[in-house]
């Protein structure tokens, strides 16, 4: 996610752009003074934090749930409902952590350590189908449970009394508190959400809330409304009255709410970064998102050609694309993994030393062209590129389209867009060809990229698969753990198979050109995990 606001997307799977809009640059009316108005980009797939997979859904839990920890404006854990640190023993790999006492559901139940242990084993029972189970298996019989070998109640994790949660994990891990901070690992309460069963997190009403805010309106496809939660446990610290989220999908149609005061934050589209870069409202900073193609081996057999994967890999201007296109700090990217995102022990890039032959060159891809179309004994393919129902999607998609076309005489690109709630559903499901995604790191490691394409995982649904890799994503995850720049440059290692075998294609890292309104403050944005956090947000008067 981004510093300024985090797209979305997910991820794998898929994944989300999000924007944050308020509202415009005079005076409020005083009904209205303590409420922050922002845009999304589409409906809310789901408040239920064992089967979110979007950026969209995280940033709503990290407005109106808390789990043990939370970040702060440097994306480092502080206490949320945890009570302070853990005590960690056995080393590393034991946690103990006490539980604030003054913690409440909306509902004015209290949060107790058996709401954890509820949520994270229903998130890894098998039954659930969480496509995020893999993010619990560092603890102790997760992938075990997961896999059905093992039953849920075996999850090493475990209430001591209603006020400590102890779990053990797999192995000792340097970013695990940062890691409780995300959505997945949300408590949940066991009898309000056995009683709204399959209805939990659908609507404002089967849903329960222990953060900062609690949502009094949620209307499909037109707009969220937060409210202060008075059951939080901090709300002294909560400034806003009201969060209010617009679904836009219109550019222009944003840009003009903002200019009216029907917006306090938004994002430029290209052609109106000219016209607002001297204003004092405007920034830019580039994102950790990454967009790229998933190519889907399983629809398109095709696609199992490795040169004809590679033909799509090298046929697009990605430089033409970011300046022509976005024109908002956004950034041509070969590689997966975003820039600036981590460093080995001396301080170096990460990115530097991925070794990646996948750029930009039509000369090169028109060589793996024909080489796949003799292999293949045909010369014409018509392939559907799946993307988002925003306005800009459809002119992204046609600069693709144009690019391949042109770049790989016999290739036809046909364009479908879908809204987000319905691609997030589809592809996650498999039922694309070629589709346009991002990925929002969860954590502050690699893995949270690579390990999605590991064979048979949740998010890879592309039909791609490397023995060699999987090996170093698992040994990333084991044995490599206490030796961090042999683990770094294996992973290193494993990224260059992925992307010169054109598992995926990378096309470029989130660049985000932003208006705020100067009297909106304290709006804290993150790299990883959620978009941001409003609880101590507040409006200048």
């Amino acid at each position: 996610m981004s510093k300024m606001f985090k797209f979305l997307a997910m991820m794998l799977t898929a994944v989300l752009v999000l924007s944050a809009c308020s509202s415009g640059g005079g005076k409020k009316d005083s009904k209205s003074d303590e409420a922050l108005d922002l845009q999304i980009n589409g409906d809310v797939p789901t408040m239920d934090s064992a089967m979110a997979t979007d950026g969209l859904s995280f940033d709503m839990f990290f407005q109106t749930m808390e789990g043990l920890y939370t970040l702060d404006k440097n994306d480092k854990a502080i206490p949320a409902v945890a009570k302070g640190e853990p005590k960690i023993t056995n080393d590393g790999k034991k946690w103990t952590v006490k539980l604030r006492e003054d913690a409440k559901w909306s509902n004015g139940d209290p949060v107790t350590a058996n709401d954890f242990v509820f949520a994270w084993r229903k998130v890894v029972d098998p039954d659930t189908a969480s496509e995020y189970a893999y993010i619990l298996y560092d603890i102790k019989n997760a992938e075990d449970i997961n896999n059905g070998d093992k039953k849920p109640e075996e999850l090493g994790v475990k209430a001591v009394d209603d006020h400590t949660l102890e779990f053990e994990l797999t192995k000792s891990l340097p970013y695990y508190k940062e890691l409780l901070s995300f959505g997945t690992f949300m408590p949940q309460n066991k009898k309000f959400v056995e009683k709204q069963g399959d209805k939990y997190g659908t609507t404002v009403k089967s849903t329960l809330y222990n953060g900062p805010f609690k949502m009094s309106e949620w209307k499909t496809d037109d707009k969220v409304t937060l409210e202060k939660n008075d059951k939080y446990w901090d709300k002294d610290k909560v400034k806003l009255d009201k969060v209010n989220y617009k679904v836009v999908k219109e550019a222009s149609t944003a840009v003009n709410l903002y200019e009216t005061n029907k917006l306090d934050i938004v994002d430029l589209p290209a052609e109106q970064v000219k016209k607002y870069k001297d204003d004092k409202a405007f920034n830019t900073e580039l994102d950790t998102v990454t967009y790229y193609f998933k190519l889907n081996e399983d629809t398109v057999p095709e696609f199992k050609n490795q040169d004809f994967r590679l033909a799509f890999a090298k046929a697009i201007d990605k430089e033409a694309y970011v300046k022509n296109n976005l024109n908002n700090g956004s950034i041509p990217s070969d590689n997966f993994v975003p820039k600036d995102f981590v460093k080995d022990s001396k301080g170096k890039e990460y990115q530097d030393g991925v070794k990646n032959t996948n750029q930009y060159n039509v000369k090169e891809a028109k060589k793996h062209f024909e080489k796949a179309k003799k292999a293949l004994g045909k010369d014409k393919f018509t392939i559907e590129l799946m993307t988002y129902d925003k306005d800009t999607a459809k002119r992204d998609a046609e600069y693709f389209k144009e690019q391949l076309e042109k770049n790989l005489e016999g290739v036809t690109i046909k364009i479908k867009q879908q809204p987000f709630k319905q691609k997030l559903d589809v592809v996650s499901k498999g039922q694309y060809e070629m589709s346009l995604e991002n990925w929002i790191p969860d954590y502050p490691d690699p893995m949270t990229f690579l390990e999605l394409y590991v064979t048979d995982g949740s998010h890879n649904n592309t039909g791609w698969s490397n023995k060699e890799y999987d090996k170093i994503i698992k040994a990333a995850d084991s044995s490599l753990a206490s030796n961090p720049d042999k683990r770094l440059s294996e992973l290193q290692r494993a990224e260059g198979m992925l992307l010169n075998e054109a598992g995926i294609v990378p096309l470029y890292q989130v660049g985000v050109a932003q208006l705020q309104k100067p009297n909106v403050k304290n709006v804290v944005n993150h790299q990883f995990g959620g978009v941001s956090t409003l609880k101590e947000a507040y409006i200048e008067k």
